[in-house]
């Protein structure tokens, strides 16, 4: 009995463990709000989280000047929903609580890292795996960031995707390279629209997309199609805030090197 219960019991985990995962990360991450009771304000939130989740609804670049400094000039969607929450006038632990749901989509991404890292359908593999992604949001600065209307987890989650589908093919034999390059260069675009400084961090996929296996000619069209793709979804999602940002101010990224687009400005007759 005990030599067929265990072969039964891993497989039912082996097939479950992906959700069970998801479940149980939800539940842990809606459980810090609801355990603190409030959600806190940060400096940040009072000089700019407010206002650009305004400015994504109403631009306002007609009616104010660095109202909240050269920060207001960031992405700002990602921040709607702290100020959609603050407008409907919601209680700290439910803005918290829709806040930590949006957070759980990192749960499954971090899960397939681990998965990849540590293959195996054995039960003392999915514990490692539990283990794996407990520790990866243990850390006391991704703790911290349940407690604030910081953004920064929130733009991260692409990139955890992209890394996430980069390395499936290393761990899968039967995952196509080229499809799962595909997705990590658009989950890769996403993320450096969501967060610029995500970029330094996006360069190292190229080399998940050349190691997957592939002749030589095989691996550099995977990379090359894979960077279109990361081209492709950034100017698809920064497009319309970088359109506004050249419209107004002739830089689709000011006010960051902002000398690098005075010649671009000059060459269009652009003139501020």
């Amino acid at each position: 009995m005990s030599e067929s219960f265990f072969p039964a019991t891993a497989s039912r985990v082996a097939r479950s463990e992906p959700w069970l995962v998801l479940l149980v990360g939800t539940l842990a991450l809606v459980a810090i709000p609801l355990w603190l009771g409030y959600l806190g304000l940060s400096w940040d939130a009072v000089n700019h989280h407010i206002y650009l989740g305004w400015t994504a609804e109403h631009p306002r670049f007609d009616r104010d000047y660095l109202a909240a400094s050269y920060q207001g000039y960031q992405f700002p969607y990602l921040y709607w929903p702290v100020y959609k929450l603050a407008m409907a006038g919601v209680t700290g632990a439910t803005a918290g609580v829709v806040l930590a749901l949006l957070h759980a989509t990192a749960v499954p991404a971090v899960w397939m890292i681990a998965r990849n890292c540590i293959p195996g359908e054995d039960l003392f593999a999915a514990g490692m795996r539990a283990l794996a992604v407990l520790l990866a949001f243990m850390s006391g600065l991704v703790l911290s960031l349940f407690e604030t209307t910081s953004n920064d987890l929130l733009a991260s989650i692409p990139l955890l995707w992209a890394y996430a589908f980069g390395l499936r093919p290393l761990a899968v034999p039967q995952a196509s390279p080229l499809r799962c390059a595909i997705v990590s260069g658009l989950f890769a675009g996403v993320a450096v629209a969501f967060k610029l400084s995500n970029g330094p961090l996006a360069l190292m996929l190229p080399l998940l997309w050349v190691w997957s296996r592939g002749t030589p000619t095989q691996r550099v069209v995977r990379s090359a199609v894979a960077g279109l793709c990361l081209l492709a979804s950034y100017f698809v999602v920064y497009g319309y805030w970088g359109w506004q940002l050249w419209a107004h101010y002739g830089n689709p990224i000011y006010p960051l090197y902002d000398g690098a687009f005075a010649f671009l400005r000059d060459a269009v007759g652009w003139h501020r």
